[in-house]
């Protein structure tokens, strides 16, 4: 299941090669595919879970099928009742589509006992103040309908409460949805940010690695950069973390596939803000490598296919990938200075991933990152210098946004 837009096709393709698989790809748009594909290219709406299942299923009778994986968020339900319909590997269904309600999975959080923020849902418009009162300030707004940290703004007391929810909604206006529509909102948990890449097998969370997440993510919005690995925790402390992660598993219903989970290192301890039934998005994955050198997509195949994927320890070396910001709203002229950031010491790949001539939007309107930057070294604080000094090589020229039709 792969979304024409995912930035990933290339690296499951290459891991599925590597195993000697043979991928039938659906996705909504036959032209992402390519045309020497024949009957593996399935066109198939993402957001009909039951029709596109039963789609896949359909050709599976012809030509069966041995796993279904999701590349992104926007494939893992689909994926989930394809593979139930066909006795395949997967968690529930009703469990995946937990991972992507965000009111649905704090109510269940809750039921079990799972620390995790503070929350309210607003009924409508005009409500996110009152209920940022009642949590206690400062709280976190967030959409209910889009991905990542898109739409999501800090706010310290009712005036920026107010001005958070008006800006949240004409997000969500230029995307189509519901003027009423609900609206999360979570008390702000401060403390560092790490995310925690795991694999369920038999309902039991294997934990692959653990992302520290070095730039602080206190808001007013939450654009993520440098994801680094191993760990700078503590053995004790990252115990905690995966016990808290396991919790929140369990209490989903997940047992089976990839894992990526976003947790607060609060006062209380280990807090969990997201868990995804999918991988690390992005090309961030690139930055995972284990035993002799296997990717991250190989260990989702082999576990989707019931192979054993080999030796899972971490690679001997510390590495990390830095998501390079939008710096303006405007069109992207150019990214120069790519040759010089590839020769910083440690410094593995830049990539540019939108193309010159698209608009460009920070955080919290935007809903992309403009590229990737990737290193590894003797040392996680080597591996974020690295990162670092590369972006700083990067000259970003973006032109003026157009200006306001006149009213």
């Amino acid at each position: 299941m792969m979304p024409s837009a995912t930035y990933r096709a290339s690296d499951f393709a290459a891991a599925a090669d590597s195993l000697g698989v043979e991928l039938v790809v659906a996705t909504e748009h036959r032209q992402a595919m390519g045309e020497s594909m024949g009957w593996r290219a399935l066109v198939v709406d993402l957001c009909d879970r039951e029709g596109s299942a039963a789609a896949i299923a359909a050709v599976a009778g012809d030509h069966p099928l041995d796993a279904v994986v999701a590349v992104d968020d926007q494939g893992v339900e689909v994926a989930a009742r394809a593979a139930q319909l066909l006795g395949l590997r997967h968690s529930p269904p009703a469990s995946v589509h937990l991972t992507r309600d965000k009111v649905g999975m704090r109510r269940r959080l809750e039921e079990a006992g799972v620390r995790q923020p503070a929350f309210r849902v607003s009924g409508g418009p005009g409500q996110v103040a009152g209920l940022g009162a009642e949590l206690g300030w400062p709280v976190v707004v967030k959409p209910l309908g889009l991905a990542g940290s898109r739409g999501v703004i800090r706010a310290d007391d009712a005036p920026a409460a107010q001005a958070a929810e008006a800006r949240i909604r004409a997000i969500l206006a230029e995307e189509g949805r519901p003027e009423d529509e609900e609206l999360l909102i979570e008390r702000f948990v401060p403390g560092a940010e790490v995310a925690v890449e795991g694999v369920v097998v038999g309902a039991r969370l294997r934990v692959l690695a653990v992302f520290d997440k070095p730039d602080p993510l206190d808001g007013p919005y939450f654009e993520e950069t440098i994801y680094v690995t191993p760990s700078r925790l503590p053995a004790g402390a990252q115990e905690e973390l995966a016990a808290v992660v396991s919790q929140a598993v369990a209490a989903l219903g997940l047992s089976e596939g990839p894992v990526h989970a976003e947790v607060r290192l609060g006062e209380d301890g280990p807090t969990v803000l997201e868990v995804a039934a999918r991988t690390i998005g992005g090309l961030c994955g690139r930055a995972l490598r284990f035993g002799a050198g296997i990717s991250l997509e190989q260990v989702i195949l082999s576990h989707a296919l019931g192979l054993d994927p080999g030796d899972l320890a971490p690679a001997s070396r510390a590495s990390g990938v830095m998501m390079i910001p939008i710096p303006a709203a405007g069109r992207l002229r150019s990214v120069t200075g790519i040759e010089v950031a590839l020769r910083t010491p440690l410094v593995e790949g830049v990539e540019v991933t939108v193309p010159p001539g698209a608009r460009l939007r920070p955080l919290p309107e935007g809903d992309r990152y403009l590229g990737f930057i990737f290193a590894s070294g003797p040392s996680p604080q080597a591996v974020e210098s690295a990162l670092r000094q590369a972006h700083l090589s990067l000259v970003i020229d973006i032109d003026a946004p157009d200006p306001a039709p006149a009213r």
